[in-house]
């Protein structure tokens, strides 16, 4: 009986031998997975807050803890320099006084150099700078001039904000301007909303030209300035862009640059989304603006090293990590995303230095690089991948039907409540929900029946979605690290391609 057993295991062995030489292959055969020993154990940190509290925060820069505060980084205001990135920004909370100005330094978006000390830092007596709202940098010649906000510390000021000025002869260190300032022209007819300089030098001309956001008649403007170089002079030159929409209060952060063949005009409409228009000239006429990504991205200005364009915004954030759906907190997470001029649309890719810094390829919780869901009403999941400290995910696909499909973050093992990035063939594009409750969205034109890209890179609790060359939309994913990510469907029909999932190494 022995024999017989022994016998008929090695006929099996040789049949399975057989099959695979006959070109029967796991379909991840030839396919070297990487089987760190760095990857982060969050079994034992059973809440958000725990799992947030354990990032190590790299891609996606956030300041160093002050004694049992946590700071975040506010409107971005990024300039380059031989080589390196200065990303000025205004910290909330921590040792900050009043929104003042801090700087971390970097020159491949893997890493940043934290300085400690502010920059500028809000008038701890009070004043027309009581409180520092957003700038810029721009360098002149030899000097260097840092054009910011001053918001006065109480309403007894005749002008609620004025531009103010500071210099200095290196991009780290800057000596406030006294009694310079620019104040609201007569014609907006207001002196409360007047913020956000935006510096340009015209070297051609010799002038600094400024844009700032203002308000006239009660809608949201951004107007225009010329001033001498030496700072001995100025000229208010109009209106450039008046929020269509009237929507917003305030167009905050606005920025002007060409990108390709065009120039391209952002701002962030206040508590709302990135938007964007494009013109032949850098002071317009503009067309009629477009959101690009979601409410989860905010503030960001461009910075450009004369070959790659970069928005440099805020990814929003909760006030407690236990308010999953609720993504409202001013200030976050320092994100940056490449920028595209795509047909004279302005779309954003994932940043190449991040994005090839992923070399260690994962094993997938299935043993296959495709998978194809059929759905009726109810949801159909397929568990695919895992959720690490920092992750990119990559894959094809295309659909049939009309119903959403996407990705689904497990962070409390009830589905109804499973973190949803979402395709829907109608209105809504590419959406964040928690269950049925949204979180953001944003526009995005697929076909049936066409294959698309994707790729999705988390660090953290921040998330970034890529719909490559056509959309993208930044998340928070609070407490779903160490768990499973499914692919999902309902009322389709999905076939999901060339899956794979990546950690830095």
């Amino acid at each position: 009986m022995l024999k017989k057993t022994l016998s008929l295991l090695l006929i099996l062995a040789m049949t399975a031998m057989l099959f695979t030489a006959c070109g029967k292959k796991s379909p991840t055969a030839g396919i070297e997975f990487a089987h760190p020993d760095y990857d982060k154990d969050f079994s034992a940190m059973r809440t958000p807050g725990s799992q947030e509290a354990a990032y190590e925060y790299k891609l996606f820069f956030l300041p160093d803890m002050d004694g049992l505060s946590q700071p975040y980084v506010g409107d971005p205001m990024p300039y380059y320099e031989d080589g390196v990135y200065y990303m000025y920004y205004l910290k909330e909370a921590g040792d900050s006084y009043n929104h003042s100005v801090y700087l971390a330094t970097t020159t491949d978006f893997l890493s940043y150099t934290e300085y400690q000390e502010p920059i500028l830092e809000a008038s701890r007596t009070g004043g027309q700078d009581g409180w520092i709202g957003t700038g810029s940098v721009v360098k002149v010649d030899d000097k260097y001039y840092f054009f910011y906000t001053g918001h006065a510390s109480s309403d007894s000021y005749e002008y609620k904000e004025k531009i103010m000025v500071a210099q200095g002869d290196s991009p780290t260190s800057f000596t406030k301007v006294e009694g310079w300032e620019l104040i609201p022209p007569a014609e907006l007819g207001q002196k409360n909303d007047f913020r956000d300089p935006q510096a340009y030098y015209n070297e051609e001309k010799g002038v600094i030209e400024l844009t700032v956001t203002a308000a006239q008649g009660g809608i949201a403007r951004v107007v225009k300035f010329t001033l001498a170089k030496d700072l001995n002079g100025f000229e208010y030159n109009g209106v450039i862009v008046t929020d269509p929409t009237g929507d917003f209060w305030n167009l905050e952060c606005s920025d002007t640059f060409k990108l390709g063949d065009k120039y391209f005009i952002t701002y962030s409409g206040q508590d709302d989304t990135l938007w964007y228009a494009v013109s032949d000239s850098q002071y317009g006429p503009y067309t009629e603006p477009e959101r690009v990504d979601g409410e989860l991205f905010y503030a960001a200005k461009h910075v450009d090293n004369g070959e790659d364009c970069y928005m440099v915004g805020w990814a929003r954030r909760s006030e407690s990590p236990s308010s999953l759906s609720e993504v409202s907190a001013w200030a976050g997470n320092l994100v940056l995303q490449q920028a595209e001029n795509v047909n004279g649309e302005l779309v954003l890719k994932p940043v190449e230095s991040i994005e090839k810094a992923f070399t260690d390829r994962r094993e997938l919780l299935f043993d296959d690089t495709k998978a194809t869901l059929e759905a009726g009403s109810l949801y159909s999941y397929t568990e695919a991948f895992t959720a690490y400290e920092r992750f990119m995910i990559k894959g094809s696909f295309s659909y049939t039907g009309s119903g959403s499909f996407g990705l689904a973050f497990d962070y409390n093992c009830r589905e109804d409540k499973y973190k949803l990035i979402t395709f829907a063939n109608d209105t809504l594009g590419v959406s964040f929900n928690e269950g049925a409750t949204p979180i953001t969205q944003t526009a995005a034109d697929t076909e049936p029946n066409t294959t698309y890209t994707f790729t999705y890179i988390q660090e953290g609790s921040v998330g970034i979605f890529y719909l490559d060359g056509v959309a993208a939309l930044t998340v928070r994913m609070y407490g779903i690290s160490g768990r499973s990510i499914y692919l999902f469907a309902e009322n389709n029909t999905v076939e999901f391609t060339d899956l794979a999932e990546y950690t830095m190494g």
